[in-house]
């Protein structure tokens, strides 16, 4: 049954991060793509450490640690 669950949950999450990506690609939608958003956060930085591209790679990392590896 928790199966069940955690796989509809991942369902349920991928459709709304379609749904977001597709509001934000309308003409004339203030919502930024995931592009954008990616963009913004790897140029962010604090002196001369790229504070956001390593910060998007921690949290792939996180990700792949903890959904993709077995």
């Amino acid at each position: 049954m928790m199966r069940v669950l955690a796989i509809g949950g991942f369902l349920v999450g991928l459709a709304l991060f379609g749904l977001v990506e597709w509001l934000a690609r309308r003409e004339g939608s203030k919502i930024p793509t995931l592009g954008e958003l990616c963009g913004y956060v790897m140029r962010y930085e604090v002196g001369p450490v790229p504070v956001g591209r390593i910060g998007l790679f921690g949290f792939w990392w996180w990700i792949g640690w903890h959904f993709l590896a077995r």
